[in-house]
């Protein structure tokens, strides 16, 4: 802030020089001003409003313990019925657990991992009005799905998404910033979106759709490409987009709260937020027509999201040049004049700091008021939010066209294309090499536990832990096992309702699984993956522009 108030007296000057900085800055507030006007405006759904519903629930792998809770708590809410749609390998143990809590909950098995198939397998096999779309490491508090389903009374409402946070933030500095995000975005972004009807993105840990959409879209969303690739992640991006596209309005319920697991080590947060990076920026793309002509403020929002990050590095390559080329002006002449220079170099930098933590804090204000004790944590929100998180969004942005898969979770989606040729290797072939070790889940959790951590209401109070509505089922507290549903058992894309599996048939599964895949064959080069170099080189060339 202080530097930007430099530069815009200096601006204002006879010498005028426009400083990318002084841009920055000023599209940060200015859509800062935005959300905040927008989001003013913003009601949560209240009036009682009942649909029929299907809960979908995509898993690869999940710690036992924590499953067992997803499902209980879903349950414990009445749902018409919870479909279980393990991908990648058998997994008996996911298996077992879906049987606990027969037979509203019922499983199906796809050799085939990527959570785009698993929703196509769990929407085609649901019956009810309303599918939500919940992830097996999301956790649900009490009155979570019926507030999720109170906006649908609209009937101009095709998509609905929860509020969502962090499961213990207390526990790492990375959890920290997670949950600090997650709820920036809950009370800026996300009412601001809804308050026009049309929410970017519906995030995929918790989200309800109409199921007529979903089944009328499930084509796009299986098959459709961009810049000559088809990427998998950032699914729920693509079913909002589609859900647009189709007339609808995507709205977002304050009042529905989840929570959810987040990376304990940088590599993996590094990853997590490298894909939702390319899988945003690539859909901001692909929908930047439609979002001209249908939600222009719409495409503010994710234009800015792209643009700052060049306007960043532009600023601090122009930073560095101007100091080795001794050109430019410096700003800072009157100050260091007056109180010398190590006094005077004391001061500004000063200055800057406290500045930028009260600038921070303005903008941020909404969640300091939840989080108070958040306040002597703004250096370092802000450290990370520019110097990691910028850089990982300005990657993403050249990678986009790159086909890769998720990065954090074995035996998921290794990346490719569905719609390829020969040449290209099937997406079942890539995507059966995911047999190497890695971690079972997109999180890390401490090694020697098979619990996870106990969530609070930070809305109300930080530490007051939400209660579950009961005590996790397992067997029914101590009751014999239920008897064990029909299993659903899935070959590619083909469903056949069976009795439950034997214990010899298992051992089949098991043993095909562990088949070696014969190795794909080399996937080509995509050219039209270099669009988004170029245009990054045409940004840079005009922020140098300012320099030269």
């Amino acid at each position: 802030m202080f530097i930007f108030i430099l530069q815009i007296r200096h601006m204002l000057d006879e010498q005028a020089e426009l400083y990318l900085f002084t841009i920055f800055s000023g599209l940060v507030w200015a859509l800062w001003l935005l959300k905040v006007g927008l989001s003013r405006r913003y009601r949560p759904w209240v009036a009682e409003h009942h649909e029929s519903t299907s809960v979908i629930v995509p898993v690869v792998d999940e710690p036992l313990d924590l499953f067992r809770d997803v499902l209980a708590r879903v349950t414990e809410q009445g749902p018409d019925e919870v479909i279980v749609v393990i991908n990648g390998k058998p997994n008996p143990g996911l298996e077992a657990v879906c049987e606990e809590f027969a037979p509203l909950v019922r499983w199906v098995h796809t050799p085939i991992p990527g959570k785009r198939n698993a929703v196509k397998i769990g929407t085609e096999m649901s019956k009810y009005d309303i599918t939500v779309l919940l992830d097996s490491d999301t956790v649900w508090t009490p009155g979570t799905l019926s507030e999720l389903i109170k906006p649908f009374k609209d009937s101009a409402i095709g998509g609905v998404t929860t509020r969502q946070r962090i499961l213990e933030p207390t526990r790492s500095w990375i959890t920290r910033w997670a949950d600090w995000l997650e709820n920036s975005r809950s009370l800026y972004s996300m009412p601001a979106q809804s308050v026009l009807g049309q929410v970017g993105c519906l995030p995929g840990r918790t989200i309800a759709f109409r199921r007529h959409i979903l089944m009328e879209v499930m084509h796009d969303f299986m098959t459709q490409r961009f810049m000559g690739v088809f990427l998998e992640v950032s699914d729920d991006r693509t079913l909002t987009n589609l859900t647009l596209k189709q007339g609808y309005k995507t709205v977002y319920q304050h009042t529905s709260l989840v929570y959810t697991d987040a990376p304990l080590q940088v590599k993996k947060l590094f990853k997590q937020q490298l894909r939702w990076a390319r899988g945003s920026q690539y859909n901001t793309l692909r929908m930047l027509p439609w979002m001209l002509g249908h939600a222009p403020i719409l495409a503010v929002f994710f234009l800015t999201d792209i643009i700052l990050p060049f306007l960043l590095v532009g600023t601090i390559a122009g930073w560095i040049y101007r100091s080795l080329s001794g050109t430019g002006v410096n700003l800072y002449e009157a100050m260091l004049e007056t109180y010398g220079a190590q006094a005077g170099w004391f001061w500004v930098i000063g200055l800057m700091v406290v500045s930028s933590v009260l600038s921070m804090a303005i903008r941020q204000i909404r969640h300091l008021q939840e989080v108070p004790s958040d306040f002597f944590r703004l250096p370092v929100f802000i450290i990370v939010s520019t110097f990691f998180l910028m850089p990982v969004r300005l990657l993403g942005f050249l990678r986009m066209a790159h086909a890769s898969g998720w990065g954090t979770r074995a035996g998921a989606y290794a990346g490719g294309d569905p719609g390829a040729d020969a040449e290209t290797p099937s997406l079942e072939a890539e995507l059966d090499l995911m047999s190497r070790p890695a971690p079972v889940d997109v999180v890390d959790r401490e090694p020697g536990t098979t619990g996870f951590p106990v969530q609070r209401d930070h809305a109300t109070d930080p530490g007051t832990p939400v209660p579950a509505g009961g005590a996790p089922l397992t067997a029914q507290a101590g009751a014999p096992a239920p008897a064990a549903a029909p299993a659903w058992h899935a070959t590619t894309a083909t469903l056949t309702e069976g009795a439950a599996l034997t214990e010899g048939s298992r051992r089949q599964a098991r043993a095909a699984a562990a088949t070696p895949a014969p190795a794909p064959a080399r996937r080509r080069l995509n050219p039209l993956a270099a669009i988004p170099y170029g245009i990054a080189v045409i940004l840079f060339a005009l922020e140098a522009l300012l320099y030269v």
